[in-house]
């Protein structure tokens, strides 16, 4: 499977919501959601490349992928 890098926004929420299906995004701080990106398979991103804007972009795509999941 290919790397994942931070601009693969879609592909590190799907990640997220394989890896931690029953957390609510909402509910996750920016430094927690740090964590939880680098526990996603394939993510081989650099950490010191994350910023606020990357991060609520992931957690906003996090969040509807959780929501699709609830249906």
């Amino acid at each position: 499977m290919p790397k994942i890098y931070w601009n693969d926004v879609e592909d590190i929420a799907i990640g997220l919501s394989e890896t931690f299906p029953d957390i609510d995004p909402l509910t996750v701080r920016f430094t927690d959601l740090l964590q939880m990106i680098q526990q996603v398979p394939d993510f081989a991103g650099d950490v010191s490349e994350s910023n606020e804007g990357k991060l609520e972009a992931v957690q906003m795509a996090w969040l509807d992928e959780w929501k699709d999941q609830q249906k």
